[in-house]
């Protein structure tokens, strides 16, 4: 790899930066699991009267781990959007980047959340955000595959 494939722009990772802060800000104690069933469980028994309070709470959880794959996948998306930089297509380097970038992001998320009242530090979590950074590659690949030429696939000069 060439001096030129690690040169910054700002403006290539801006959108990671912006994700980046929005999973911090869904880290702190506004956006515990007590929290949002403030919010979340009412709105679930409105929605189905006849579940059990135990459905309730299974419903809640998904809601939450569902929207730490989403917001993984946001932010892998932002972050192989600043590894590419101006360059066009994909490539395997890049998407390898890109998750060792979100995996370790994940664990600082994480290691951050043991400090915040109301919340906890769990090593589930951070495979949860690493499956949604992962998924999020895959969309990027198939995305590029049949966008561009007949592979997708840009290869090293």
């Amino acid at each position: 790899m060439s001096q030129s494939e690690f040169k910054f722009e700002l403006k290539y990772w801006l959108p990671a930066i912006v994700v980046a802060i929005v999973v911090s800000v869904f880290s702190s104690h506004y956006f515990s699991a007590q929290q949002t069933g403030r919010v979340i469980i009412p709105m679930l028994r409105w929605f189905f009267p006849s579940a059990s309070n135990h459905w309730l709470r299974l419903m809640h959880l998904a809601i939450r781990k569902a929207a730490h794959v989403t917001e993984f996948g946001v932010f892998s998306i932002a972050v192989f959007h600043g590894v590419r930089g101006n360059r066009d297509g994909w490539q395997l380097s890049w998407a390898v980047i890109t998750l060792v970038i979100a995996v370790c992001y994940a664990g600082l998320d994480e290691w951050h959340q043991s400090f915040v009242p109301l919340r906890e530090a769990r090593f589930r979590d951070v495979c949860i955000d690493a499956f949604g950074a992962l998924l999020a590659q895959l969309i990027v690949w198939i995305y590029a595959k049949r966008h561009r030429g007949s592979n997708g696939i840009t290869r090293p000069a």
